[in-house]
């Protein structure tokens, strides 16, 4: 999927992903990243989905948000209810979608101004367990 260029102020936008990178500011990244507006951080989640934990989650809220997309790789998964609620309490939404999902709706809302991460993940590093 190829997105389409924007210029803007920030410093990070996503130009496109295909099943084994996602591009960000030109730049393949081929391992799940986080990425915001103004950070980003390539060393955050392998392994099975049923394992990401607390901590893996803690790490995305290191960014600030108010809205986090997390994009679960080719497919729609969703997290534990107690990782939405802790979003929840954190007064975070959090919305789960696949990573194309996921790259398409950061690059809108950071167009719109919102304080939004997301942490892509790429299908082959969902290493079953």
């Amino acid at each position: 999927m190829k997105l389409h260029l924007h210029t803007s102020d920030q410093q990070y936008q996503i130009n496109g992903f295909d099943s084994d990178a996602v591009i960000i500011n030109r730049q393949r990244y081929a391992q799940p990243v986080i990425v915001s507006e103004q950070a980003l951080s390539t060393d955050w989640f392998f392994g099975p989905w049923d394992t990401l934990d607390a901590n893996k989650m803690a790490a995305i809220l290191e960014f600030n948000p108010e809205v986090v997309l997390l994009g679960s790789g080719d497919k729609q998964r969703f997290i534990h209810p107690k990782h939405v609620q802790a979003f929840a309490t954190a007064q975070i939404a959090v919305e789960c979608m696949t990573t194309a999902a996921a790259c398409r709706t950061f690059n809108i809302l950071t167009a719109e101004g919102r304080r939004v991460v997301a942490a892509l993940l790429l299908e082959k590093h969902l290493i079953a367990a």
